[in-house]
């Protein structure tokens, strides 16, 4: 019978989380996470899935962050009748989140094919629609923090406290072996919190697993080591210098977690007089939804009162609200999703303020390579936005103190303290220079070569060896070289920005022409109509 795991995401890149485990028992995913980054990645959430929904009879979900849960409605739609076991935490996260994420599927699609008419393109249909989210949440059943939950027949699991958001785990997961054997355990330990968060306990999980699935999205870089204090003063810092250039604010958000950090920490600003009290604008019905969320689990945050109830925090509900926020010329803070600027409110915002050397753009997370986030961050001077070119004229701002990810120190720290593991390590969901710095860095440790391995997108390893052996799969759905970086739409985009501004700032219309002819040459078109060497009518 079969024992083995396949790796269908988060594989040589950080989102698409999704593990399938066969076992003798049958076959369970672990996740089942939505690709984002660039379009060519995005691309995979639109295809078939790599297995068959059906015969997948449960899912393991360790947290409600889209890129580990964000296909649970395309597999319900698909024909997956299994359960979806999560904790309570996660459960009342996806109650608003995938009926979200449905909507959001909706609205684009919409657009695009709004685009797609207009050109004489075919229209697409969305991953799935809000319906889809809303009935695959009636196939969660909650779990408990340390305590063995029946899978399947000979298999169990066990959810570990992952200190990332809340209601964040790492599973332990136990397969029975044959003849009285000695049972396996996989550990996945799903996305790390970095430890001395304001909310929770730091990331645990159980010593000596045979196999260990571990995240490495931070695996090449150390972060300042920040208490609460100083990372509170760090955006203190941010945020004077933002109001004292006479502008607005504009802090692009995750929805989950990141949101009710800011709004803690700017309580806390607030509250002992080292921030002015500004209107802070919430525009993010999901954000909105989730603070509520954490509101409803106060008692299991680790912190006192409550921090998102004052009197200058506003929240923009309605599109209309939305659109109001346009008209503020400054002192203020706009808190929109999404963080990486890829979909959502926030890319109206910076549409509209962009362009305004006066306001000011705080980037407060991971951007993925592609996303508009990540041109943000890297500095480019123009970027399009709904099809349209936008001068970036505004201040880019960018700090690391709120990630809910541990870094390099503290993923090797997490690692040694389970003690080594039986048989094999799989290094995920991270950028290939974030899984080479740790695979190097336990090599360092005393760990042998044969023991960590980095899967490629829908590999197999067999979990009966005794060292990771793995078997590629063939074809390939997307080559490592896609997964990476920037693709050739975000390249299109800049060739488009970098046409127009030669054209912009050529001398004149003779110039104007022979750059146009010289790019219809290269593209093998031949000159056009009135260019240089072109037959005149």
């Amino acid at each position: 019978m079969p024992f083995a795991l396949t790796f269908h995401g988060a594989a040589g890149t950080v989102t698409g989380s999704c593990f399938r485990l066969d076992t003798p028992g049958g076959a369970i995913l672990v996740d089942c996470g939505m690709f984002q980054g660039t379009k060519t990645i995005k691309e995979l959430n639109y295809r078939p899935f790599p297995f068959d929904p059906t015969a997948m009879q449960a899912v393991l979900l360790t947290h409600a962050h889209i890129d580990h849960s964000g296909l649970l409605p395309k597999l319900t739609r698909s024909g997956f009748r299994g359960r979806i076991h999560a904790t309570a935490g996660t459960a009342d996260l996806l109650e608003f989140m995938l009926p979200d994420s449905g909507y959001i599927q909706e609205t684009e699609v919409e657009r695009l094919n709004h685009r797609n008419r207009q050109r004489g393109r075919a229209a697409v249909q969305p991953i799935y629609t809000q319906d889809d989210a809303i009935r695959s949440l009636r196939r969660l059943r909650r779990v408990d923090y340390d305590h063995w939950v029946a899978i399947l027949p000979g298999l169990r699991a066990r959810f570990w406290r992952a200190g990332h958001i809340l209601g964040s785990a790492s599973i332990e997961v136990e397969v029975a072996g044959e003849s009285g054997e000695k049972p396996a355990t996989i550990l996945f330990s799903g996305d790390l919190g970095p430890g001395g968060k304001s909310f929770h306990a730091d990331a645990e999980g159980p010593e000596r697993p045979d196999w260990l699935v571990l995240e490495t999205t931070y695996g090449d870089r150390d972060r300042a080591d920040l208490d609460e204090t100083a990372r509170q003063s760090l955006l203190r810092d941010e945020v004077k210098a933002a109001l004292a250039a006479g502008g607005t604010l504009v802090i692009p958000v995750f929805a989950v977690e990141r949101t009710q950090e800011l709004l803690y920490d700017l309580d806390r600003l607030f509250d002992t007089g080292q921030l002015p009290l500004v209107d802070v604008f919430l525009d993010s019905p999901l954000a909105d939804a989730v603070t509520g969320v954490f509101r409803r689990h106060l008692g299991d945050l680790e912190t006192e009162g409550d921090p998102f109830a004052r009197t200058n925090f506003h929240h923009a509900r309605s599109v209309s609200e939305s659109q109001r926020l346009n008209t503020i010329n400054g002192g203020a803070i706009i808190m929109a999703a999404s963080g990486m600027c890829d979909a959502g409110r926030v890319r109206h915002h910076l549409k509209n303020r962009l362009w305004r050397p006066q306001d000011s753009v705080l980037l407060v997370g991971y951007q993925a390579p592609g996303t508009l986030g990540s041109l943000l961050q890297q500095g480019a001077p123009r970027v399009r936005i709904h099809g349209e070119e936008i001068q970036v004229r505004a201040r880019i701002r960018s700090i690391d103190v709120y990630s809910g990810h541990a870094d390099r120190s503290a993923l090797l720290a997490w690692v040694a303290a389970r003690q080594g593991v039986g048989r094999g390590l799989f290094l995920v969901h991270g950028e290939e220079e974030a899984r080479a710095s740790i695979r190097q860095a336990l090599r360092e440790r005393g760990w042998a070569d044969d023991a960590v391995v980095l899967p490629a997108l829908d590999d197999t390893a067999d979990l009966t060896a005794a060292r990771p052996r793995i078997r590629s799969a063939a074809p390939a759905r997307l080559a490592p070289p896609a997964l990476a970086g920037s693709d050739w739409h975000n390249r299109y985009a800049q060739a488009l920005l970098s046409l127009r501004r030669a054209l912009d700032t050529a001398p004149d219309d003779v110039a104007r022409e022979r750059i146009l002819a010289n790019v219809q040459a290269a593209l093998g078109a031949g000159p056009s109509r009135g260019t240089p060497g072109g037959t005149r009518p």
